[in-house]
């Protein structure tokens, strides 16, 4: 399941335009790891300071879910570390909320893509291999920072993947296991 979790996160920044025939861009302005080449680090940040404030976007976002809507919120204590390049590393988490039975999904991640079109983050959506509305939330100062939101693996779900500023581990830390 964390393999199947890590391969989804990793494919959703591969994604192109959802409707290739299409002329209108589903991409706004936004650095990627392929315009910027190197993603920005903060070199004084650390792990546990990217974590939290990973973990604190996706709070913020889940609370632009129509509390009405919402049964339950799970946030994962741990994630993993992936590399960002040969020396920095991000943290990868989620959060999962479940709706209430009936509750369109797409409507609520489309209102969620709205919020933030404008801002630090620039914006895109798809739709991702299940045929849902994904939408991709990219840091425009290119620190790598990164929040998928869609339907989730299961019914009645919406799901928060995030991906944390880039950062380098101190010496000796081994970026294998939960964070």
């Amino acid at each position: 399941m964390a393999l199947l979790l890590v391969t989804l996160v990793g494919l959703g920044g591969c994604a192109g335009n959802p409707n290739p025939g299409s002329t209108e861009p589903t991409v706004s302005t936004a650095p990627t790891v392929a315009n910027t080449h190197e993603e920005t680090m903060n070199a004084e940040l650390t792990w546990q300071e990217a974590k939290a404030h990973a973990q604190a976007m996706e709070v913020e976002i889940a609370a632009l879910i129509p509390k009405d809507a919402v049964v339950s919120i799970d946030q994962k204590k741990t994630g993993v570390l992936l590399s960002c390049n040969k020396t920095q590393h991000k943290w990868k988490g989620s959060t999962t909320i479940t709706v209430a039975e009936g509750t369109k999904i797409e409507p609520i991640v489309k209102d969620i893509e709205a919020h933030y079109q404008s801002g630090a983050f620039g914006v895109r959506n798809r739709l991702d291999i299940g045929g849902y509305y994904e939408v991709q939330m990219i840091a425009r100062s290119g620190s790598g920072e990164n929040f998928i939101v869609a339907e989730g693996l299961a019914p009645n779900e919406i799901r928060i993947d995030s991906g944390s500023e880039c950062f380098t581990l101190p010496e000796g830390i081994y970026p294998g296991g939960d964070f």
